[in-house]
């Protein structure tokens, strides 16, 4: 086991409810036990998700006003749904995985039906990534972010303690991640892949996996990382333009070109909220892949680093939580979907501000999404509901300092 999980503080989770036993009063005992009680939520988890939606809502209104304000309105939609959904998965999801469909192989089955489906789906903007019911375009990448996650958790979790001594043991999660991200990328997507892969090779790390372990299977598929990198045109364009943004400034180069003219036209305070010039059709995707640039534009360095200092702290908190949760699963999934959520976030920076080439990869909390924005706040969710969960029946309590002994 990694640095990051052998000095973890014995100290008690303080998110869980009470025992009823220490209420003093056997008729009182008796009502806590059989009666139903909220869980007790991390209120800094919850007040850094609150201030990301709000910030977002604005800045979705701010980036796309101009054109109209369905985008917003939407928006407003997809934020409430999400919430909803956090806040029923916050109390609920520990109860869920007792049910059969919710079991981690099950939710893998799924995630792949729904990644099959929309292959053959009509294309929008030359790729297949959406299912169109009408009302509402489900994105399965979206719930691959998820269910990859918890069903990594939970074999890794079934194997605690063998994975750096059998190599065998690999090959199940690799062929597993490798399959859904395999349906991914024929989707014509590879952010997705990326990043996801990023998360996957990390909890593979935390859990134990030796480097060698790492190294092997990326040298097997490297030639397809390059042949879709440097053999798709579009991609190669991307690549070219991402090195030399202002040689091909009037066509592949055109997004980073003006992205880079928000950002730096920003300076220290910013042009004011609403006030962006940018938005106003020359920055493609203003709303949605680049709308950091134009909060970049309107809020000025100084203020734009709070959100990143939002994002960095969101991932220490999470970090926290991992190290001090009761069990081995419980503490891979915290780390996993935080991990999701913030690497997704610094990448989205990143591509903004020339650090990478340009890709579909949107700002978690901010861009404009429907799937997007529900499913991250579902992440938000159970990570709330693992570290709350209410462990009073049978006390139980893990040490999680002793992982580096399970993995020697």
């Amino acid at each position: 086991m990694v640095k990051l999980f052998r000095k973890a503080p014995a100290r008690r989770n303080t998110f869980l409810r009470k025992d009823s036993r220490s209420i003093r009063g056997t008729s009182r005992a008796r009502t806590n036990q059989t009666s139903w009680q909220p869980l007790r939520l991390d209120k800094r988890i919850v007040f850094i998700t609150m201030a990301f939606v709000i910030t977002g809502l604005l800045f979705t209104y701010s980036s796309s006003a101009f054109d109209s304000s369905s985008y917003f309105q939407r928006q407003l939609i997809f934020d409430a749904l999400g919430i909803a959904f956090a806040i029923f998965l916050s109390q609920s999801y520990e109860k869920l995985q007792r049910w059969k469909i919710f079991r981690p192989i099950n939710l893998m089955y799924l995630t792949w039906a729904f990644l099959i489906i929309v292959l053959f789906t009509r294309t929008q903007a030359n790729v297949h990534r959406w299912i169109d019911f009408g009302f509402f375009k489900l994105q399965p990448s979206e719930i691959a972010k998820v269910t990859l996650v918890i069903y990594v958790a939970d074999y890794l979790n079934n194997v605690a303690g063998k994975l750096a001594k059998n190599w065998k043991l690999l090959i199940k999660p690799m062929l597993v991640a490798g399959f859904t991200l395999g349906l991914i990328l024929a989707e014509r997507d590879f952010g997705t892949p990326f990043l996801m892969g990023l998360v996957f090779i990390c909890m593979m790390w935390i859990a134990g996996m030796r480097l060698l372990h790492i190294c092997i299977p990326g040298i097997i598929i490297s030639p397809l990382i390059v042949q879709q990198l440097f053999f798709v045109s579009y991609r190669r364009d991307r690549i070219f333009s991402f090195l030399n943004p202002f040689a091909s400034a009037g066509s592949t180069g055109y997004q980073l070109v003006q992205s880079f003219l928000a950002v730096g036209s920003g300076g220290w305070f910013g042009k004011g909220l609403g006030n962006s010039e940018l938005k106003l059709e020359y920055l493609p995707a203003a709303h949605t892949d680049f709308i950091f640039s134009v909060m970049c534009e309107e809020l000025g360095l100084i203020r734009i680093a709070l959100i990143l200092a939002g994002f960095c702290w969101l991932l220490i908190r999470g970090i926290s939580l991992a190290r001090v949760a009761k069990t081995y699963f419980h503490s891979l999934v915290i780390f996993g979907l935080t991990m999701t959520i913030c690497l997704q976030a610094f990448l989205n920076m990143a591509m903004a501000i020339g650090l990478m080439p340009t890709k579909g990869i949107a700002l978690p909390f901010f861009s404009y999404g429907g799937s997007s924005v529900i499913m991250t706040l579902a992440m938000m969710g159970i990570i709330l509901n693992m570290a709350a969960v209410d462990n009073a029946q049978n006390n139980v309590r893990e040490d999680i300092t002793n992982y580096k002994n399970r993995n020697k």
